[in-house]
């Protein structure tokens, strides 16, 4: 059931989707976007992996246990959700509903299950996938990060091949092989949506 009424004249938000391998360089994009584009405002995702160095809750994830989760996938909670790398990651339906029938713009950083998830519930949602140039150069970053072992990065490097091969359902890919570039084009990209 919808419980938000659009006002007449009220133009409804958009929704940016964007998803990518871990290591891509997502969150330093999006960060970005939000900075340069003050019409969007940010979802926060909820999860169940704990919080990385300079995470703060309820700016980065609201961090959940996983039964609070699992009860709350029980209780129709989310809009889209996802269990990766052995972490569950989801979307707020009342939230993402509320923000966007205040005209508000709602960038999503999500994997890309939750994505397909979004762009089916909200066929307009513009989909942006980040890719690094190689998976040479993902492996890099990974390890540069210094938050993992050895055996979820492998399992990331994996995941990270499966992903990149879905690429084409979004509707732009960003290969992320100089930050500013990057950083350039995804703002020309949603500049363009808006």
């Amino acid at each position: 059931m919808n419980y938000f009424i659009e006002k007449e004249g009220n133009k409804k938000g958009r929704i940016i989707v964007v998803s990518a391998p871990s290591g891509a360089g997502k969150t330093t994009l999006c960060r970005h976007l939000l900075k340069k584009i003050p019409q969007i405002a940010y979802s926060i995702s909820h999860t169940t992996r704990q919080p990385r160095k300079n995470e703060i809750e309820g700016k980065d994830y609201y961090f959940i246990s996983t039964k609070e989760f699992e009860e709350k996938i029980n209780q129709n909670f989310w809009v889209e959700w996802a269990k990766v790398h052995t972490n569950y990651y989801g979307t707020s339906k009342k939230h993402l509903e509320r923000q966007t029938h205040q005209g508000l713009n709602v960038l999503l950083e999500i994997d890309i299950k939750g994505a397909k998830q979004i762009k089916n519930l909200f066929p307009d949602a513009v989909t942006i996938f980040i890719m690094a140039p190689s998976l040479d150069v993902l492996e890099k970053r990974l390890r540069q990060r210094e938050t993992d072992t050895d055996e979820i990065i492998n399992m990331r490097l994996e995941n990270a091949k499966a992903e990149i091969e879905q690429k084409d359902f979004y509707d732009y890919i960003i290969v992320n092989d100089g930050l500013d570039l990057a950083c350039e084009r995804i703002c020309e990209i949603v500049k363009e949506s808006l």
